[in-house]
């Protein structure tokens, strides 16, 4: 099978082009200093990745509001202070034609104890199921702190475009605040924000075209969004599906496909590839480029999506992490399927309970090694990510988490 589509250019609807059909899809970094700015290490990683050939850099969560996290670590945007070091970021991820596009998000009620006294939410309603007892039941929010969040949203995409980022992108998956927004699990409102699903997607509208004035109409603007939630009464397959149609109207560039949150984390499973035929079938009902990431590490794979279906982009994460030279050896025909390591504590029960979160801190720590500029350190010893993630979040380490 031939890489020639792989590297076939992409121009989205407002004239952009991107080089190729390969995205680094975001990740969990946690490589923020204590003031909530990128750190040198985190530029080493972006321009690491740029350097190894990926078309798009979507980088990992920054967050709109520092009373507001998702996790230890995470970078936060909220004015103009730190533009010195985010147009640094900028550059490294765009030095070899790439583009870098900065993941916006707000956790909502998925604010661990470890980091928020008092999470707010659309409705409050806890986080239920294992992850539950890591979190505080959210306050209920008002009118006034939905629209305070949406032009904080706009807020730090009018600065990433300052600082050079080539495009946003909002989280509106995994159970964060805009999806929290959309399900009619999480959202018991009954005011222009609640009720129908035309209500529910207010916030997220309000969102978007917030940003589109302010970015103007040749800036991307992506969302990531939730095939479904994988849970009864949630977000469902047909709500996605309206959702992006609506998002299609008002014209937005580029649509992500994920699934899932804290409650049924279903990207923490192994194996290829979660949401490919969800992101095919939606493809050829609008006509956004729609991408798609979840468990690409194959050659064969990612050609075929690319070659036999509708989906415009392929994600990759945690092979590129493992190489990031990935792209470019994809280009020479020097790829060898890259073996992701499945991580043991050699206690089953532990191994089952604890698995996903054991994956996300591995791959973290195999980050802030790239950061260093040292290799990726392959193995199985899950005991280490494990004393890790105590290390970072005290007595609620041990529960689900996501990217």
């Amino acid at each position: 099978m031939s890489v020639e589509k792989l590297f076939e250019p992409l121009t989205l609807r407002n004239g952009v082009t991107i080089k190729n059909r390969l995205y680094k899809g975001a990740m969990s970094e946690g490589m923020a200093d204590k003031a909530h700015r990128p750190t040198q290490e985190l530029i080493n990683v972006y321009k690491s990745w740029e350097d190894g050939g990926i078309g798009v850099s979507i980088t990992g969560n920054v967050m709109i509001d520092r009373r507001h996290l998702g996790e230890p670590g995470n970078v936060v945007i909220e004015d103009e202070r730190d533009m010195g070091i985010l147009k640094r970021w900028a550059e490294a991820g765009k030095n070899n034609g790439g583009h870098i596009w900065m993941q916006i998000n707000h956790p909502g009620k998925q604010s661990p104890k470890s980091v928020s006294k008092q999470p707010i939410a659309p409705s409050a309603i806890p986080i239920s199921g294992s992850a539950g007892s890591a979190f505080n039941r959210p306050r209920e929010m008002t009118v006034s702190e939905i629209q305070e969040a949406a032009a904080r949203f706009v807020t730090t995409a009018t600065v990433a475009k300052k600082a050079g980022f080539t495009g946003v992108q909002i989280h509106g998956a995994h159970g964060y605040l805009v999806s929290q927004f959309l399900s009619s699990r999480d959202n018991k409102r009954d005011d222009a924000y609640g009720g129908s699903l035309e209500k529910r997607m207010q916030f997220l509208i309000d969102i978007y075209t917030g940003m589109r004035r302010a970015l103007g109409e040749e800036f991307p603007i992506s969302l990531k969004i939730n095939s479904t939630d994988f849970s009864g009464g949630g977000f469902s397959f047909e709500d996605s599906i309206a959702v992006i149609k609506k998002m299609d109207a008002l014209g937005i560039d580029h649509i992500e496909i994920s699934g899932g949150d804290y409650e049924k984390p279903e990207m923490m499973g192994e194996g290829e590839v979660y949401f490919l035929d969800y992101a095919e079938s939606i493809s050829s009902e609008v006509d956004i480029p729609i991408a798609v990431i979840g468990g690409f590490h194959k050659k064969d794979s990612m050609i075929h999506a690319i070659t036999h279906t509708e989906v415009s982009m392929i994600g990759l994460a945690r092979a590129l992490v493992l190489n990031p030279q990935l792209p470019n050896q994809l280009k020479t025909n020097t790829y060898r399927d890259t073996k992701l390591p499945r991580l043991t504590t050699k206690i089953k029960a532990l191994d089952k309970m604890f698995g996903g979160m054991i994956g996300i801190s591995y791959y973290e720590q195999q980050i802030r090694r790239l950061g260093r500029h040292k290799s990726p350190k392959v193995h199985r010893n899950a005991w280490s990510p494990l004393f890790e993630l105590a290390k970072v979040h005290g007595p609620y380490a041990l529960t689900k988490r996501r990217g």
